[in-house]
């Protein structure tokens, strides 16, 4: 679920992100979209510019959305998946992991300095077990802009009790595959849910793998939403 990558984090940039967490911040953003949000470059923030946030970012290809987030002693997150696989740079953090639930696997990862890609297709979760706040910068990946031979436009609209969960853990496994395998192209949020184009071949898979109690609906979608 999460390997090293070849690129690394200096003293001078560990150093400075430390004095960031050092701030009452719980998800802060550190750069800005200059299009799309899933699939155009992001740029630092003015007030970064120039330091060493922007030149670790500018280390990172396809470099989405980067969020400093804090995560309290003893607790955890609620299992889910997510359509764009990220970076992750340990800051500080005593006894911390990414869980991959599917495998029942802990990643117990320290601030030493390297840059990690996590599969977030995978069904995961990330704990606190130590004393301290731990601090981790993430990265999300931009999504591929895939070329579709036969597409077919698609809106998925949320339903039941807990919809967030339901999507996480059912849909974004899939989403985050497809996007890989380059089936997939233009994803969106809207106002009712998520658009996307997907290769035809691939719509009664995707049609019995949405929850009954979502909505999915075909053609024309874009103009409805927009």
């Amino acid at each position: 679920m999460i390997a090293n990558t070849i690129y690394s984090v200096s003293e001078v940039e560990q150093q400075y992100l430390q004095r960031i967490c050092d701030y009452d911040t719980h998800r802060l953003t550190l750069n800005k979209p200059t299009g799309d949000f899933f699939y155009d470059k992001w740029v630092v923030k003015d007030e970064y510019k120039g330091t060493p946030i922007e030149t670790l970012l500018d280390k990172l290809p396809f470099c989405g959305e980067a969020r400093i987030i804090r995560q309290e002693s003893g607790t955890c997150y609620y299992a889910h998946s997510d359509i764009d696989d990220r970076y992750h740079v340990n800051i500080t953090g005593d006894c911390s992991a990414l869980i991959d639930i599917d495998s029942n696997t802990n990643y117990f990862l320290y601030p030493d300095g390297n840059v990690y890609l996590m599969d977030a297709g995978k069904t995961h979760s990330a704990a606190n077990f130590g004393e301290y706040t731990r601090f981790q910068l993430v990265v999300r990946l931009l999504l591929r802009k895939n070329t579709l031979l036969d597409k077919e436009r698609v809106l998925i609209t949320p339903g039941g009790e807990n919809p967030r969960f339901t999507f996480d853990k059912v849909m974004s496994p899939w989403l985050n595959w497809a996007n890989k395998k380059g089936i997939i192209n233009n994803f969106k949020k809207t106002q009712r849910g998520v658009a996307f184009e997907v290769e035809r071949y691939y719509l009664d898979e995707l049609e019995q793998l949405t929850p009954k109690e979502f909505g999915f609906r075909l053609n024309n979608l874009y103009a409805i939403e927009s």
